[in-house]
């Protein structure tokens, strides 16, 4: 089959880093949905600058680009994950934050509850984004330019990784701060050097779950499956385990390769790709066989993440 076209030249919603030719290629699709640090100027905000930094997941494209050695397209955002979360369901909005009613149903989950939905109202605990209401229309254009295209690119890249070798895995990855803070569920505990997400087996197979997970915990770092993340939108929406297509959210902890209060790497950044190339070498060994394994749906979790 032709693989299917992304958007040619540069896009205002994603930067795209391409699988070499010259390399083996594993059946893998790898996105960073918060690594881009830049808040638009356009845009007024009440937060500071330090608070609006916090949420970013400072160098996650660049430190996966570099394990994944070009065995893999890597898509990062080019929007900061403030302005508008592709990481939250489509209509995860906070009725309160907008200037008017919105031309359809909303579902508000528990984190716009918490301030972190789809357009966040918190910075951070008692940090306000916005000093007013904001307009349907500007949501509807934070939507149609940076949110769909980036779905849009993502469902491209593992459908044609799909059609090159009739399965996937896709590693949506992020960073996590050492201890979670108050916007958290857990609050004041520390966390461990990774979290690997599956939705409780909804967006892969648990064989695939457990085999990253073992391969993490292998280059002697300690790995939590589902604690105190369990996945969101981009592995609710892109996992199809029983179509051969499994996604996995993956949180590593900041304070393995940088400094948390000033987002800059430390020696352990160089390790930590170490480790992680390593888990995709051996992970290289197993996949193909591992990911053409019939699969049977998980019962569904009795609480939605």
């Amino acid at each position: 089959m032709t693989p299917l076209p992304l958007k040619s030249g540069p896009s205002p919603a994603y930067d795209l880093l391409p699988a070499r030719s010259d390399v083996a290629l594993l059946p893998l699709v790898i996105d960073s949905p918060h690594s881009w640090p830049h808040w638009p100027e356009e845009v007024p905000t009440l937060a500071p600058w330090a608070a609006i930094q916090s949420s970013w997941d400072a160098h996650v494209d660049a430190l996966w680009a570099q394990a994944a050695g070009g065995r893999a397209p890597v898509l990062s955002a080019r929007f900061h994950r403030s302005l508008i979360d592709v990481n939250r369901a489509r209509d995860d909005i906070d009725p309160t934050m907008l200037d008017a009613p919105w031309p359809g149903p909303l579902a508000p989950s528990d984190k716009s509850e918490r301030g972190f939905g789809l357009i966040r109202r918190l910075a951070l605990p008692g940090v306000p984004m916005y000093q007013q209401a904001l307009s349907v229309s500007e949501v509807e254009q934070r939507l149609a330019v940076y949110y769909d295209p980036y779905h849009a690119a993502l469902s491209t890249l593992i459908e044609n990784c799909h059609q090159q070798f009739g399965h996937c895995l896709h590693l949506d990855c992020h960073s996590m701060k050492s201890v979670g803070n108050a916007m958290n569920l857990d609050q004041g505990l520390a966390r461990p050097d990774v979290v690997v997400s599956d939705l409780y087996g909804q967006s892969a197979a648990p064989e695939v779950t457990q085999l990253v997970a073992d391969l993490l915990r292998a280059q002697g770092l300690c790995v939590a499956i589902n604690t105190p993340y369990q996945g969101a939108e981009l592995i609710r929406r892109h996992g199809q385990p029983t179509h051969h297509c499994h996604s996995l959210q993956i949180e590593l902890n900041r304070a393995l390769y940088m400094d948390e209060a000033l987002f800059t790497l430390t020696p352990g950044h160089g390790l930590l790709v170490q480790a992680l190339r390593r888990m995709l070498d051996a992970l290289a060994g197993e996949i193909h066989t591992l990911l053409r394994a019939p699969t049977q749906p998980s019962p569904a979790p009795s609480e939605t993440p």
